[in-house]
């Protein structure tokens, strides 16, 4: 408790602030663990099913810049409370509506609205309760508490798919537990007091000639994130056969794996630069891509099952390079406010190419296989290399 003494003001509230993010962790892994099996057992989701409902998962994303500016007179506090209460409301549709694509996707969109509200205030919050130079470590324990909460969350998901067959009754069951896990974190939420200005570079775009480069970068990591992100997991529930049990472990494995790769791939970029991070990371890229598409061509279907988690976890690791980009915003930034306005604007690109190859993935799957779904991202990890590497360093 000493340690957050020392970070923060005096009289902030950040222990109710930070047990949310604990609570929400947690409640985020049980569904996060959960989702994807849920989508193809029950919902009897397919592949591009799936695309559609990444579609507008995404959408609030891609908004978040326009609710901002909607919420204006509201204070960081109270929009994190707002996001708090529409996530609950999210996951108790989870619980009671038909296991149909609409339904299911309806209840999709509304928790993804709360989380994207939510976590668009987390930085702003954990900032603003921070003393002087101590904002990076107050990031640093927020990012830690919130990953904590997530290992938690899908470790219970396998203890509870371990014992009992995944059933529709089951994952209800599930649902109702998480909106209980919600509930918590909103009463939590709710002991906050304050009132803080939200980020005022997060409410409009900025764009300017000199990150034109940045712009276009996030688009091809944009594409080649959300090919990953929807249909990794989806490849390893439709084509494999996992269930709930081995996915929670996969995530669990991933998050543990990123926690301790995270400051190492720091330490790269400062060493030998962003640039030269930007381009190597491709060239493994190509291969995860490679294998996680052809695996089951050339090994027994139980081998390539596993050679496709192993370089999921490796997809995981390999995207914290994504970092690199933010510290090359920051090399051509003159001030703070630009490089926060910069990279907000970077993410709402991001989210809009995510919406859009959320559609085309899920139609690829369906028309030309998993194969050709996977070469395309590595092509444009590849485009994204050759053109990170027309980049001029600063000397």
């Amino acid at each position: 408790m000493s340690k957050f003494q020392n970070i923060f003001k005096p009289g902030a509230k950040y222990k109710p602030f930070f047990l949310s993010i604990l609570i929400f962790g947690i409640g985020c892994g049980l569904y996060k663990g959960i989702l994807d099996n849920y989508l193809a057992e029950i919902v009897s989701m397919s592949a591009f099913d799936k695309g559609v409902s990444e579609f507008f998962r995404e959408l609030p994303g891609l908004a978040f810049i326009f609710i901002l500016a909607a919420l204006y007179m509201f204070s960081a506090e109270k929009i994190y409370k707002i996001g708090s209460l529409i996530m609950m409301i999210g996951m108790c549709m989870h619980a009671v509506v038909p296991a149909v694509r609409v339904y299911a996707i309806l209840a999709m969109f509304v928790f993804s609205l709360g989380e994207h509200m939510q976590v668009g205030m987390r930085s702003t919050l954990s900032l603003e309760y921070a003393k002087k130079d101590h904002g990076g470590e107050a990031l640093g324990l927020q990012t830690a508490m919130y990953q904590i909460g997530n290992l938690a969350g899908f470790a219970v998901v396998i203890v509870v798919f371990s014992f009992f067959a995944s059933t529709g009754e089951l994952f209800t069951s599930v649902f109702w537990g998480t909106a209980a896990v919600m509930l918590l974190g909103l009463f939590s939420s709710l002991q906050m007091t304050g009132n803080s200005a939200t980020d005022k570079t997060k409410r409009r775009f900025y764009f300017r000639k000199k990150y034109n480069k940045y712009y276009i970068l996030e688009v091809f990591y944009g594409a080649r994130k959300q090919i990953f992100l929807t249909f990794g997991p989806y490849v390893l529930v439709l084509f494999y056969g996992a269930n709930a049990m081995i996915i929670s472990t996969l995530f669990a494995v991933s998050s543990i794996c990123c926690f301790f790769a995270s400051p190492i791939v720091g330490k790269i970029i400062d060493r030998i630069g962003y640039k030269t991070v930007m381009i190597a990371d491709t060239l493994i890229l190509v291969i995860v891509c490679f294998f996680y598409g052809f695996a089951h061509h050339i090994f027994p279907m139980y081998i390539a099952f596993i050679i496709c988690c192993i370089n999921y976890i490796l997809d995981s690791v390999i995207s914290l390079a994504s970092m690199a980009s933010n510290v090359y915003v920051q090399d051509l930034s003159e001030t703070t406010d630009e490089v926060r306005a910069t990279i907000s604007t970077g993410l709402s690109v991001n989210h809009l190419i995510s919406v859009l190859i959320a559609l085309c993935g899920g139609w690829i799957w369906k028309v030309l296989g998993i194969e050709t779904l996977f070469v395309l991202s590595a092509l444009l990890g590849l485009c994204n290399s050759a053109y990170a590497a027309t980049i001029k360093v600063k000397k």
